[in-house]
Protein backbone atom coordinates (compact mmCIF):
# COMPACT_ATOMS: atom_id res chain seq x y z
CA UNK A 1 0.00 0.00 0.00
CA UNK A 2 1.39 3.36 -0.98
CA UNK A 3 1.01 6.59 0.95
CA UNK A 4 -1.31 7.90 -1.75
CA UNK A 5 -3.61 4.88 -1.42
CA UNK A 6 -3.60 5.20 2.35
CA UNK A 7 -4.39 8.91 2.13
CA UNK A 8 -7.24 8.28 -0.31
CA UNK A 9 -8.66 5.58 1.96
CA UNK A 10 -8.58 7.82 5.01
CA UNK A 11 -10.13 10.72 3.09
CA UNK A 12 -12.96 8.49 1.88
CA UNK A 13 -13.56 7.20 5.40
CA UNK A 14 -13.65 10.71 6.88
CA UNK A 15 -16.05 11.84 4.14
CA UNK A 16 -18.30 8.86 4.86
CA UNK A 17 -18.23 9.54 8.61
CA UNK A 18 -19.14 13.21 8.03
CA UNK A 19 -22.02 12.14 5.78
CA UNK A 20 -23.32 9.84 8.51
CA UNK A 21 -23.04 12.66 11.06
CA UNK A 22 -25.18 14.84 8.81
CA UNK A 23 -27.78 12.06 8.74
CA UNK A 24 -27.68 11.88 12.55
CA UNK A 25 -28.26 15.63 12.60
CA UNK A 26 -31.42 15.20 10.52
CA UNK A 27 -32.71 12.57 12.91
CA UNK A 28 -31.89 14.84 15.85
CA UNK A 29 -33.96 17.60 14.23
CA UNK A 30 -36.88 15.20 13.75
CA UNK A 31 -36.90 14.28 17.43
CA UNK A 32 -36.57 17.95 18.40
CA UNK A 33 -39.68 18.74 16.36
CA UNK A 34 -41.48 15.76 17.91
CA UNK A 35 -40.68 17.00 21.41
CA UNK A 36 -41.76 20.52 20.44
CA UNK A 37 -45.11 19.27 19.20
CA UNK A 38 -45.51 17.41 22.49
CA UNK A 39 -44.84 20.60 24.43
CA UNK A 40 -47.37 22.55 22.36
CA UNK A 41 -50.06 19.87 22.73
CA UNK A 42 -49.49 19.65 26.47
CA UNK A 43 -49.52 23.43 26.92
CA UNK A 44 -52.68 24.15 24.93
CA UNK A 45 -54.77 21.12 25.88
CA UNK A 46 -53.78 20.41 29.50
CA UNK A 47 -57.13 21.66 30.81
CA UNK A 48 -59.33 20.76 27.83
CA UNK A 49 -58.55 17.22 26.74
CA UNK A 50 -56.96 14.48 28.80
CA UNK A 51 -56.26 12.37 25.71
CA UNK A 52 -54.36 15.13 23.90
CA UNK A 53 -52.49 15.98 27.10
CA UNK A 54 -51.34 12.39 27.51
CA UNK A 55 -50.43 12.23 23.81
CA UNK A 56 -48.47 15.48 24.16
CA UNK A 57 -46.56 14.23 27.19
CA UNK A 58 -45.82 10.98 25.35
CA UNK A 59 -44.48 12.88 22.34
CA UNK A 60 -42.39 15.07 24.63
CA UNK A 61 -40.81 12.07 26.35
CA UNK A 62 -40.19 10.21 23.09
CA UNK A 63 -38.74 13.35 21.51
CA UNK A 64 -36.44 13.95 24.48
CA UNK A 65 -35.21 10.35 24.45
CA UNK A 66 -34.62 10.51 20.69
CA UNK A 67 -32.67 13.75 21.07
CA UNK A 68 -30.53 12.22 23.80
CA UNK A 69 -29.85 9.12 21.76
CA UNK A 70 -28.97 10.88 18.51
CA UNK A 71 -27.12 13.67 20.30
CA UNK A 72 -24.92 11.12 22.03
CA UNK A 73 -24.39 9.28 18.74
CA UNK A 74 -23.34 12.52 17.06
CA UNK A 75 -20.91 13.28 19.87
CA UNK A 76 -19.37 9.81 19.63
CA UNK A 77 -19.19 10.20 15.85
CA UNK A 78 -17.24 13.43 16.22
CA UNK A 79 -14.84 11.66 18.57
CA UNK A 80 -14.48 8.86 16.01
CA UNK A 81 -13.55 11.32 13.27
CA UNK A 82 -10.96 12.96 15.52
CA UNK A 83 -9.50 9.55 16.38
CA UNK A 84 -9.36 8.63 12.69
CA UNK A 85 -7.53 11.84 11.79
CA UNK A 86 -5.10 11.40 14.71
CA UNK A 87 -4.43 7.80 13.66
CA UNK A 88 -3.68 8.93 10.12
CA UNK A 89 -1.30 11.64 11.34
CA UNK A 90 0.52 9.19 13.63
CA UNK A 91 0.97 6.71 10.78
CA UNK A 92 2.26 9.39 8.42
CA UNK A 93 4.71 10.71 11.04
CA UNK A 94 5.94 7.19 11.78
CA UNK A 95 6.41 6.33 8.11
CA UNK A 96 8.20 9.58 7.37
CA UNK A 97 10.62 9.13 10.28
CA UNK A 98 11.41 5.52 9.50
CA UNK A 99 11.50 5.90 5.72
CA UNK A 100 14.27 8.48 6.06
CA UNK A 101 16.54 5.96 7.82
Amino acid sequence: MTLKEMRTGYEQEVAYQKHMLRNLGYWFQLWTITGGIGIVLTYFFHAKSLGLTIFGITLLVIGALGMLMFGYSGWKGQQNIKALVNDYELKIDYLQKHAAK
